[in-house]
């Protein structure tokens, strides 16, 4: 039961890191794509159906990791309180911002919204990657290193989602802006992937490589203007990462702390297992129909 509600609670972050990475990375780029208030809309529009749904697994994997691991919950989150604490700040933040956008009406209002949608974005993006950095090395270099890499493939992958999503002159302006974020994202995994398997499990390294292959791959493929095997090679290279770096955690989810020893009683997991199996599918069918729905392009002047 440990190892499955270990392996339960690296799926929920990998489906939050996944969806939410590009949400991340549309908000930051809300200026740089946009040259009007319709191009602004249109950007927008491309995270308006789905970016609440997708903070659910942020929230689902947290709850998982209270009730499974709470040694594990209560360290992670204490040990990392004041990162922890800006990131929920910065999710707020920018929450209010697309929330109130479309109510507000004067210049100053909407230009307010839109910061605070981008420092919103930017700032989650970049403490997941430096907390996890901190958790897997405990070094400054390494907490500055993952980062600036989960911010910078969340700004790839934003930008290859909005070129997904869009046309006009939105959509070539995102392929630009992916190309660009690759010139900061290829080098920053080169220097940072590698070094992570060496204290997990064999297979991490087949993760780390996958990850690294993947990323080039997603660039390759905007250039070539296939943005929809571009956004899987992107989503494979965060998936692949989030799985070496917990591949790293399962032998010890904080330093000094044991699976077994963070793991909470037996009935209590079985218990977990049971609600587990009618609740996840739920969610995930309710969140792929969500995606179906909004599945098509967006045009200039769509809210």
């Amino acid at each position: 039961m440990t190892t499955f509600w270990f392996i339960v609670i690296a799926f929920l972050w990998t489906g939050y890191f996944v969806l939410e990475g590009f949400d991340f990375g549309v908000g930051a780029l809300l200026p740089l794509l946009s040259r009007s208030e319709a191009d602004r809309r249109q950007v927008l529009g491309t995270i308006g159906p789905v970016w609440d749904g997708n903070e659910v697994w942020l929230i689902t994997a947290i709850g998982a990791m209270f009730a499974a691991f709470p040694a594990w919950y209560s360290g992670l989150l204490s040990g990392f309180y004041l990162a922890v604490f800006l990131v929920i700040a910065g999710l707020i933040v920018r929450g209010v911002g697309l929330e109130w956008r479309g109510k507000v009406h004067s210049r100053r209002e909407i230009a307010l919204c839109d910061a605070g949608i981008v420092v919103g974005s930017v700032l989650p993006a970049f403490l997941w990657g430096a907390i996890f950095g901190n958790l897997l090395f405990g070094t400054a270099p390494a907490t500055v290193l993952g980062g600036a890499l989960s911010l910078s493939v969340a700004v790839l992958h934003g930008a290859v989602f909005v070129a997904l999503k869009t046309t006009g002159g939105v959509r070539a302006r995102a392929r630009r802006a992916a190309l660009l974020a690759a010139v900061g994202a290829l080098p920053t995994a080169i220097a940072t992937l590698p070094s992570v398997p060496g204290r997990g499990p064999a297979w991490t390294l087949g993760t780390a490589l996958l990850a690294a292959s993947a990323l080039a791959a997603g660039v390759t493929l905007v250039w070539g203007r296939r943005e929809g095997w571009a956004f899987t090679a992107t989503a494979t290279a965060i998936a692949a990462t989030t799985a070496t770096v917990f591949g790293v955690l399962w032998t010890a989810p904080l330093p000094g702390l044991t699976l077994a020893e963070a793991a909470s009683a037996p009935y209590t997991l079985t218990v977990l297992t049971w609600i587990g199996l009618f609740a996840l599918p739920g969610v995930i069918a309710y969140q792929a129909w969500t995606y179906w729905v909004f599945r098509k392009r967006l045009t200039a002047g769509v809210h």
